[in-house]
C-alpha cells in the first residue's frame, strides 16, 4: 500500500478547493470531521456495550 506524502495531500486539497470553492470548503471539512467523530463514537459505544454482555455469558454458563 503506497504512503500518502505531502505532495499528494496538496494535490487533493487543491482539487477539493477547485470543486467546492473557498466558501464551501470550510463547511465541507467541518461536516467531514463531525461525521468521522460520530463514527468513532458509535464504534466506541458498540465496543463498550458488548463488554458487559460478554461478562454475563460465562456467569450464566456456570449456573447451569
Amino acid at each position: 500500500m503506497p504512503n500518502i506524502g505531502p505532495m499528494e495531500l496538496i494535490i487533493v486539497l487543491v482539487i477539493a478547493l477547485l470543486i467546492l470553492g473557498p466558501k464551501r470548503l470550510p463547511s465541507a471539512g467541518r461536516s467531514l470531521g463531525q461525521g468521522m467523530r460520530e463514527f468513532k463514537e458509535s464504534l466506541t459505544r458498540a465496543t463498550t456495550a458488548e463488554e458487559p454482555q460478554a461478562l454475563e455469558h460465562p456467569a450464566s454458563a456456570e449456573r447451569a
